[in-house]
């Protein structure tokens, strides 16, 4: 399952190195918090998985919930239209300083009486 996980931080959010839980951190504010907190019981559960008597713990039932729901959410991202909402929005504000710095110098040669 955590496999899974990494291949779709992977694909998604470009997230290549580490493991489940090095991902989820750097992953951050990506991914909302129900998606990381469940995110998060399923990175518990692989290390937990590593210890024989500590893997006892694991509850099946939730992890495999936590699975299914972190996994939908990863398929629904579209890393296009990402990718294209960070490049109009740095465009936007480029724009809007452009519009601003014209502004203003159209307001500084009508205070010093050139326009």
């Amino acid at each position: 399952m955590a496999q899974e996980l990494c291949t779709l931080f992977d694909e998604k959010l470009s997230l290549r190195r580490g493991t489940l839980q090095t991902r989820l951190n750097r992953a951050g504010r990506r991914l909302p918090a129900r998606i990381r907190a469940q995110a998060q019981l399923v990175a518990e559960a692989e290390t937990l998985a590593d210890h024989p008597k500590l893997a006892l713990r694991i509850d099946h039932v939730r992890v495999a919930r936590a699975h299914a729901e972190v996994r939908a959410h990863l398929h629904s991202i579209d890393p296009a239209d990402r990718r294209r909402g960070a490049i109009l929005g740095l465009l936007g504000g480029l724009a809007f300083n452009l519009l601003l710095l014209a502004g203003l110098t159209l307001a500084f040669l009508r205070w010093r009486g050139f326009v």
